[in-house]
């Protein structure tokens, strides 16, 4: 076990990835930037993390701040709901810690929006606590390298590869232990097949030695995702574009355009866009098709250019916005093509 840490620290201090969160213990620091490395790449959320901190300095900042806002500077990242539960946690973290994160693993994942990956990883990184953070990168290096040939889906398993962790752990430098496990993932125990010649860790291998490195972690199929269709319609009104922040769990809080489940031909939709507006739509086209893919989702849009008589009052639940002030509402990416008509 100890010549695993020292391979693996070693490897580490020569190939370590830079990133603007590194090197600094601060648990802020680290937390906003393992809440955006969820389901994110790294080169993403290196600009999106120093955008985010020049913005919100502290707990302190991004507690007072307004949501809309928080949510603009998180445009294009995705997930939202991250951006939302980060900014609540941070208003629990002021009003019951007094703006510090605390070290302790079981207390930070009773803050809003931390689990125990990210409560781990606070701790170890921020705090130098033992604490295992696993991620998919090191669910897949502790199943290679200890032949752990189960789900690890399964509690216990997964209950398993924390403990591993945990007993391979340098007690001293825990914080790089965990970033080291993250970065071999990354870029050399990779899925599918690894690059084992450039592995620190190859001659210690469950897997390497058995051959079969490549089949490991035994995760159970995906389901694919399931395809909903709708008419995003976006809506002119004189010089107005129409907006409507969803209230909806995916993407709560953003504003997109007009949206409708389903796919209608062009009559349809007039009829009911005039039944809506109390106005005949001046003109209804069609301008082309895209999805866009969330995990377990994809919106599946035919996209209509729609315009409207002038000085029209917008619908319950809507708002009609100056085209030149769209920039200032948090617009997701998945109405990136529909923008583009304007």
């Amino acid at each position: 076990m100890t010549d695993m840490a020292d391979l693996l620290l070693a490897w580490y201090d020569a190939e370590k990835r830079v990133m603007p969160w590194r090197g600094i213990h601060d648990p802020y620091r680290t937390w906003v930037s393992e809440i955006m490395l969820q389901q994110t790449r790294v080169d993403t959320v290196r600009d999106y993390y120093t955008r985010f901190i020049t913005a919100f300095p502290d707990v302190f900042a991004l507690a007072e701040a307004d949501e809309a806002d928080v949510l603009k500077m998180w445009e294009g990242l995705g997930y939202y709901s991250r951006a939302r539960n980060l900014q609540e946690g941070a208003r629990q973290v002021a009003e019951r810690f007094g703006g510090i994160l605390p070290s302790d693993p079981s207390v930070l994942a009773s803050i809003r929006g931390i689990g125990p990956y990210t409560a781990g990883a606070i701790a170890a990184i921020a705090y130098d606590v033992p604490a295992a953070a696993v991620d998919g990168n090191v669910i897949r290096v502790i199943s290679r390298f200890s032949g752990i040939r189960e789900d690890p889906t399964v509690p216990s398993v997964r209950a398993l590869i924390e403990k591993t962790v945990l007993a391979l752990m340098n007690r001293k430098r825990p914080g790089d232990f965990d970033q080291a496990l993250m970065d071999l993932g990354a870029t050399v125990c990779v899925p599918g097949t690894p690059d084992c010649d450039r592995c620190p860790l190859r001659d210690l291998c469950n897997a390497y030695a058995a051959g079969d490195a490549q089949d490991l972690p035994l995760l159970p199929a995906k389901a694919p995702p399931r395809v909903k269709p709708y008419d995003v319609c976006v809506v002119l009104s004189g010089s107005r574009v129409l907006l409507r922040q969803r209230t909806e769990k995916l993407l709560n809080g953003m504003y997109v355009f007009w949206m409708r489940e389903g796919h209608s031909d062009i009559r349809k939709l007039r009829d009911v866009l005039a039944g809506q507006f109390a106005a005949v739509p001046l003109s209804v086209d069609c301008r082309e098709s895209a999805k866009h893919v969330f995990t377990h989702l994809v919106w599946d849009m035919n996209l209509y250019l729609v315009t409207l008589p002038p000085d029209l009052s917008a619908p319950a639940g809507y708002l009609f916005v100056n085209k030149d002030e769209l920039d200032r509402y948090p617009v997701p990416v998945a109405m990136k093509a529909a923008r583009r008509l304007l």
